[in-house]
């Protein structure tokens, strides 16, 4: 059973197929620069050199095409015909509150989405246009939507609502939503397997850090709050999205040089964070190196992001009495022991024991490992994501009727047997 996950973008559609009776990743990649031109596609699999071809993609469609005509290539393919491909699942940014797990995709599902589409404007259009045109594409495979905000559905009212005019929440379902729920899901579930607990009897603050941030207070195995709101805008500094701010200062900008609307949201999402403190960088690792060469500005975008990290470290400790672990994840989490050691510094009264020098050398996205020093009473992990593998446990449950709530569903990596490849 050969599943394919898709992760459409605005200009981008990330892939990747698994093997389920091999329990293997056959091929995964890239089409980037879709609707805007000078598109191309990235194709790697295992044991061969990675392929680049040119092509042009103007929309979802064509892309999605290229990545079939690409699997099923002579020269660089991995399946003889899309025949093979037994279902599809799909990342969907936004899914409301209506839905809390994944689900199977029929014209009613799909039009929920396009109902919600409002509340991720940036993300869900394209996620829709990558279903619309993989359902044209691969017509008699199942489809399954797995859904960015269904882990954190299990939040308390008190968590997700905001102090503001109530019937907003009525009309608009302006609440807190919360984004990135299938790395959270998954990194806690390795979390308390590392920790030799049950899910439910664990505590864990999830810090998923890539250009994109957002954490998670995880008490008893669910999701309690997040860092992320309405929109992945709200929380953490972000490589350009700028976080939590005084949400007058907006309104006090556009008053001063006449920006509207839709130019104010551009910038806070688009030119904010780290791009917007540095001037000129997203990726943690030119700023490293910029503050490594003096750059006073490099320096104070470290400075701000590490206390923001530890501010939400402590905070959501208070929120869910204590914790057993703290996990650090994607991009910057697995790879930038700086980040990480500044994040941590002065955390000792609460348990935290650092070993700085296991931190410093835990720059892999492929071992999972324990950075704290063997006495400390909280554990601090670095644990490379698997999103795509929460999708493809997703559709086969879904697909073999098993599927149910994720605190009663058996993930394969939720095991002590479970080796990572």
């Amino acid at each position: 059973m050969d599943i394919l996950a898709l992760n459409c973008g605005s200009s981008s559609v990330k892939y990747q197929l698994f093997d389920w009776s091999k329990k293997e990743v056959v091929a995964k990649g890239m089409v980037e620069r879709v609707t805007i031109g000078d598109s191309y596609i990235i194709h790697e699999v295992p044991g061969r050199e990675t392929y680049r071809e040119e092509y042009e993609c103007p929309d979802h469609k064509v892309a999605i095409h290229l990545i079939i005509k690409t699997l099923t290539s002579t020269t660089h393919g991995v399946v003889t015909d899309m025949n093979q491909i037994s279902a599809v699942g799909h990342r969907v940014v936004h899914g409301g509150e209506k839905f809390t797990c994944s689900v199977m995709i029929d014209d009613s599902v799909l039009d929920a989405i396009k109902e919600v589409q409002h509340l991720a404007p940036l993300h869900n259009p394209p996620n829709i246009a990558g279903i619309e045109a993989a359902k044209s594409v691969l017509p008699d495979a199942p489809h399954i939507a797995i859904f960015d905000t269904a882990f954190h559905q299990t939040m308390p009212q008190h968590a997700f609502t905001y102090p503001l005019p109530y019937e907003w929440y009525e009309k608009y379902g302006v609440r807190r939503y919360g984004f990135h729920g299938t790395s959270h899901l998954y990194v806690s579930k390795r979390a308390a397997v590392l920790l030799g607990k049950d899910p439910k009897d664990c505590n864990i603050v999830t810090m998923h850090i890539g250009n994109g941030v957002s954490h998670s207070a995880i008490k008893g195995g669910v999701s309690v709050d997040t860092s992320m709101g309405l929109t992945p805008l709200e929380g953490a500094v972000m490589g350009t999205r700028c976080g939590d701010i005084d949400p007058a200062i907006p309104a006090f900008i556009m008053e001063r040089e006449g920006y509207t609307p839709k130019e104010i949201d551009s910038i806070l999402n688009k030119k904010s964070g780290v791009l917007g403190i540095t001037g000129e960088f997203t990726d943690r690792r030119d700023v490293i190196e910029g503050a490594e060469k003096g750059c006073d500005r490099c320096k104070l975008s470290l400075e701000i992001e590490a206390y923001r990290l530890k501010k939400y470290i402590g905070s959501y400790a208070a929120a869910i009495g204590g914790i057993d672990a703290v996990v650090f994840t994607a991009g910057v989490g697995e790879m930038a022991w700086l980040i990480r050691e500044k994040a941590l510094d002065g955390l000792d009264f609460m348990g935290i024991h650092l070993d700085k020098e296991v931190n410093r050398t835990t720059m892999t996205r492929k071992r999972e490992t324990v950075i704290t020093k063997p006495d400390s009473p909280v554990k601090v992990f670095v644990i490379p994501t698997d999103e795509e593998l929460v999708f493809t446990e997703d559709v086969v449950a879904i697909l073999e009727g098993t599927y149910t709530d994720h605190m009663k569903f058996k993930y394969s990596f939720a095991t002590k047997e479970f080796q990572r490849k």
